[in-house]
């Protein structure tokens, strides 16, 4: 596997000794680079920023900031970063899925529990990066939102047909939205304001940090425990939607 496919991962743990053991597993796996270590949440976030990651380990109680607060910041910086709460808490795991944790580990963990995580990690981000993106639906197949939106961002204002958008995500902090034509578009709104100007009846809020095209869904395949990836036509991004939702897109679809 080279540089380009090596998965990048940074551990978060106030113990040296934890540290240690998380830096022997992942050396372990195939496909996974090391790139930073962190003593606390300060440290982590810091870090996190500094070197984007795509896998971070992180322990609930640390000092300054704890690992639940960090992963709510991860989350609203990079969605798609995979999260792996390792800790002796068990009593935080629902705050934990509550930010989408791929993972919950609980100290002491065997090296096997591990090394079977990872290779589900693994086995999903090569999955996401190597499939090509689906062709589009025709149209006649399509139910039209109805009008255009108006995007303000750094430099003026962008008008976008509704039709168009496949995807709205947070990301570095600001909303994104991506369109059917390649095309990108940044603004300072909300996900919630952006939500405000959608139809209802053709967009979905799946998860805190996306909103999706119904037309456009291609598929859905399970990610981590109690979340799944939304694969959409036309592009090759994703989106990620919670057990609750996906029962609630269903009931749409049922």
């Amino acid at each position: 596997m080279d540089d380009m496919q090596t998965i990048r991962v940074l551990i978060a743990d106030d113990e040296p000794g934890m540290r240690l053991i998380l830096r022997k597993m992942i050396a372990r796996v195939e496909g996974y680079t090391l790139v930073g270590e962190a003593a606390d949440g300060a440290e982590l976030m810091e870090k996190f920023t500094a070197l984007r990651p795509q896998v971070v380990f992180l322990d609930v109680d640390m000092p300054v900031m704890n690992g639940v607060a960090c992963a709510n910041q991860i989350q609203d910086e990079d969605p798609g970063c995979v999260l792996i709460f390792a800790t002796a808490h068990e009593e935080y795991r629902s705050d934990a899925f509550a930010v989408y944790a791929f993972d919950y580990l609980l100290k002491p963990f065997k090296m096997e529990r591990v090394i079977e995580t990872l290779t589900r990690i693994r086995e999903r981000l090569s999955f996401v990066q190597s499939r090509p993106a689906v062709d589009k639906k025709p149209v006649s197949e399509r139910v039209k939102p109805q009008g255009r939106m108006m995007i303000k961002h750094r430099d003026g204002v962008s008008f976008i047909n509704m039709d168009d958008i496949l995807l709205v995500q947070r990301e570095e902090r600001a909303t994104v939205i991506y369109t059917a034509d390649g095309n990108s578009y940044a603004t300072s709104d909300t996900l919630s304001e952006t939500e405000a100007k959608l139809d209802p009846q053709v967009f979905f809020r799946c998860h805190r940090s996306y909103i999706i095209n119904l037309n456009h869904i291609h598929d859905i395949t399970p990610y981590g425990r109690w979340t799944y990836v939304v694969r959409l036509d036309g592009t090759d991004r994703d989106a990620l939607i919670t057990q609750e939702k996906y029962e609630e897109l269903e009931k749409l679809f049922g």
